[in-house]
C-alpha cells in the first residue's frame, strides 16, 4: 500500500506529521496515489510510516489545506486532480518541479514572473522617485564591477528587481514574484548555467530595463524587463528548444 517509508524517515524532521506530510505530498504529485483515488485508510497509514493516528489526521488535514485531498464521507481521502493544487505552496511546487522533466513548470514560474514583473517595471517608470531611480543605477554600475563574482552579481540582481518592484507600489506581485524566486532559486535547472558571459549578458538587460525607467518610458520598460527575463531564462534552460508557452 505505497510501500515503505526512506531508510531513517522516523529520524529525520522533528515533527512526524511534517515528515509524513512531505512524504505524502510527493508519493501524490509523482502520481503514486492518483488522482480519484483515496489515500491508505488510517490504520495503513500508521503501520506503514510508524506514526499515531492524530500525526496521520494532522498531516491530512495539512493535504487538505494544500489541495490535495479531500475527505469524502464513505469514500476516505480522496487525491484531488492537479487542478485543485496550491503549486505557490513550497512543497507542491518543489514536487512538481522534481518530477517535471519538460520543465514545464518552470516554465510557468517564469512566465508568471514575466508577466508581474513587466507590469511593475511599466508602473515604476511612472512613478519612482529620484531615489528609487539612483538605486537603480548603482545596483547596474556595481553588477558590472562584481561580474567576476556570481553569489555578489546575483546578490545585486536580486536587489535590482527589488527595487524596481517596490518602486511600483505593487505589494500582492512582489510577494508572489519574491515568494517563487524564494522557492526556486537553488535548484539546478532552474539556476542553469552561471558562466560570467551570461553575466554580463544578463546585465545588459538590467541596464536597458534602468534606462526606460529613468527615460519615464512606461512601455518601453516592460517591454525591456519582458525581453531580459524571456532571454536570461531561455540562456539558462537546459533544453536548447524555445518552448511555445514562452512565446507571445
Amino acid at each position: 500500500m505505497g510501500g515503505s517509508p526512506p531508510p531513517g524517515w522516523v529520524r529525520g524532521p522533528a515533527s512526524l506529521a511534517k515528515a509524513l506530510t512531505g512524504e505524502l505530498v510527493e508519493r501524490i504529485v509523482r502520481g503514486t496515489y492518483e488522482p480519484g483515488s483515496a489515500l491508505p485508510p488510517e490504520p495503513v497509514l500508521c503501520e506503514t510510516y510508524s506514526v499515531s493516528r492524530t500525526v496521520v489526521r494532522e498531516s491530512v488535514k495539512v493535504l487538505q489545506e494544500k489541495g490535495l485531498v479531500q475527505v469524502r464521507q464513505g469514500s476516505g481521502t480522496v487525491v484531488n486532480p492537479p487542478t485543485m493544487w496550491d503549486l505557490l505552496d513550497e512543497l507542491v511546487l518543489a514536487a512538481a518541479i522534481a518530477v517535471d522533466e519538460k520543465l514545464v513548470v518552470l516554465d510557468d514560474v517564469v512566465v508568471t514572473r514575466r508577466v508581474l514583473e513587466s507590469d511593475m517595471a511599466n508602473v515604476a517608470a511612472r512613478l519612482a522617485d529620484e531615489s528609487a531611480v539612483e538605486r537603480m543605477r548603482a545596483l547596474v554600475e556595481r553588477m558590472d564591477e562584481v561580474v567576476e563574482d556570481a553569489d555578489a552579481f546575483h546578490e545585486h540582481d536580486a536587489a535590482f528587481h527589488d527595487v524596481i518592484m517596490q518602486a511600483s507600489g505593487n505589494r500582492i506581485a512582489r510577494a508572489v514574484v519574491r515568494s517563487l524566486q524564494h522557492q526556486v532559486a537553488n535548484i539546478d535547472r532552474y539556476v542553469g548555467r552561471t558562466d560570467r558571459a551570461l553575466r554580463e549578458a544578463s546585465n545588459r538587460g538590467h541596464r536597458r530595463v534602468f534606462e526606460r525607467i529613468a527615460a519615464q518610458d512606461a512601455a518601453g520598460a516592460a517591454e525591456a524587463m519582458f525581453a531580459h527575463i524571456t532571454d536570461a531564462w531561455l540562456v539558462r534552460r537546459s533544453e536548447s528548444a524555445d518552448p511555445d508557452r514562452l512565446r507571445r
